[in-house]
């Protein structure tokens, strides 16, 4: 109780903050990137260059209560084969600017629900893909996967294509809070979902799982994570739900009351938390687990583990392009959003051009400063060593951000001769300490819980 009272006295349990998947975070973006330049950065990439695809499917058959993802519901598939030919000519856009000989280090697909498409369409849009670039020796081809909808012939189809890791959302196996959140999902499918991926020689099974649901207990984490840990995933994200009824209107349908406060989704995550490290999993990060096998976990130990919009990963490419409807990429140069709206997005593409409409150009510390983030949000730690090396900053500048950080949360930070790290007890403030390097205007953006 009194780390849970130095934590409340440091703000913990009242501030909102960044997931810092970024930095300079998406609120921040502006119009300054433009399609133009979004070509540009791309014809930059290096002939022979290995870079990461994302590919988002903005479709969904059910709109889930809890989630703030910009999706849209279809109960046909009409809109779903439109939205696969404007990715296509996408692909084709890109291949035009795109140098010769590039290959994927990581392919994913998001969304939405990726597993609407049918077993054709899968086969479509994946030779599209590796019409562009092929998959790399060792590459990553990763899709997330909704149990309900989801059957073998599609399983045949990813599998076919060169899937070799799913992501399966789990949320909570307690039916109350499932039909609370509106996301119905039984045990019994999730597993027999995982049989079937795991059946079709897919070694690398991904597990999403939340806390701070409404009408969460400690009893009822700890069930639903032993009943994921009978799955045997490789990875498991422990994601703090975000209740941003402002951002996302179907959370409105989610009774606040029954919402944990703050104090008591910090207990949820750490019941979690240490069902998943007695499991053997290793604690990456703020909030994801791994094998000791996993290549995650293998990043994380020899200082390779980096951060982006999918969270934690492993992948070392500079490049992420963002295909479709909201999709964002990162360059060296900065980051590029394309458009929200399908049907926007879509008259663009028609028109043979891309769709980018903000994004962020990096300037002054953005790279020193993203950097020192992306350390602390990895690996706790921030070296002068390593800055001094990479950026153009000095050691009196980095000691005197160092100093003010520290100056803030005092023992909850040590310094020491090549800079300072976050003790294991200070851990649920990372986020938060991580704003402290943040030069952005931070106040008129509306954010999560930091924990």
């Amino acid at each position: 109780m009194e780390q849970e009272s130095q934590l409340a006295r440091l703000g913990l349990f009242d501030a909102r903050v960044p997931r810092y998947t970024s930095y300079p975070t998406a609120p921040q973006f502006g119009n300054a990137v433009d399609p133009a330049l979004f070509s540009s950065w791309i014809e930059a990439i290096p002939p022979g260059a290995e870079i990461s695809l994302y590919l988002h499917v903005p479709f969904c058959r059910r709109l889930c209560w809890f989630c703030a993802c910009r999706t849209q519901g279809t109960s046909s598939d009409d809109p779903v084969i439109a939205y696969v030919e404007t990715l296509k000519a996408e692909l084709a856009l890109l291949k035009r600017h795109l140098a010769a000989g590039v290959r994927l280090s990581r392919l994913h697909w998001g969304g939405g629900t990726p597993t609407l498409l049918q077993p054709s369409l899968i086969r479509d849009l994946a030779g599209a893909v590796f019409d562009v670039a092929p998959l790399a020796p060792g590459a990553e081809f990763s899709v997330e996967i909704d149990p309900d909808e989801i059957d073998a012939a599609r399983l045949d189809a990813l599998a076919g294509a060169g899937m070799n890791r799913a992501s399966i959302g789990v949320q909570d196996f307690d039916p109350e809070i499932q039909k609370t959140i509106g996301r119905i999902q039984p045990y019994e499918l999730t597993r027999d979902v995982a049989l079937m991926i795991r059946d079709r020689g897919v070694n690398s099974l991904n597990a999403d799982i939340l806390y701070g649901l409404p009408f969460q207990s400690p009893a009822r984490i700890a069930d639903s994570v032993q009943k994921l840990l009978s799955l045997a995933p490789d990875r498991v994200a422990l994601y703090g739900y975000a209740h941003v009824p402002w951002m996302s209107r179907r959370q409105q349908l989610i009774p606040s009351d029954a919402i944990p406060t703050p104090q008591e989704r910090l207990r949820l995550s750490e019941t979690a938390a240490q069902l998943f490290e007695w499991d053997g999993y290793e604690a990456i990060g703020i909030d994801h687990f791994a094998r000791p096998e996993d290549s995650l976990a293998i990043a994380a130990r020899t200082g390779r583990l980096r951060r982006n919009f999918q969270g934690y990963t492993d992948d070392p490419s500079e490049v992420l392009v963002g295909l479709g409807a909201s999709s964002i990429s990162r360059f060296p140069q900065g980051f590029a959003q394309n458009v929200s709206g399908t049907s926007e997005y879509t008259r663009a593409v028609r028109a043979g051009q891309f769709t980018t409409h903000r994004g962020h150009v990096f300037s002054g510390e953005d790279r020193l400063r993203g950097r020192i983030i992306e350390a602390l949000m990895c690996d706790f730690r921030v070296s002068t060593t390593e800055m001094i090396r990479r950026f153009d900053t000095s050691e009196p500048q980095l000691q005197a951000m160092f100093a003010r950080a520290k100056a803030q949360f005092g023992t909850m930070l040590r310094l020491d001769a090549d800079g300072f790290s976050i003790p294991p007890e200070a851990r649920p403030l990372t986020r938060m300490i991580a704003r402290a390097f943040d030069a952005y205007d931070q106040s008129k953006a509306r954010h999560s819980a930091a924990i």
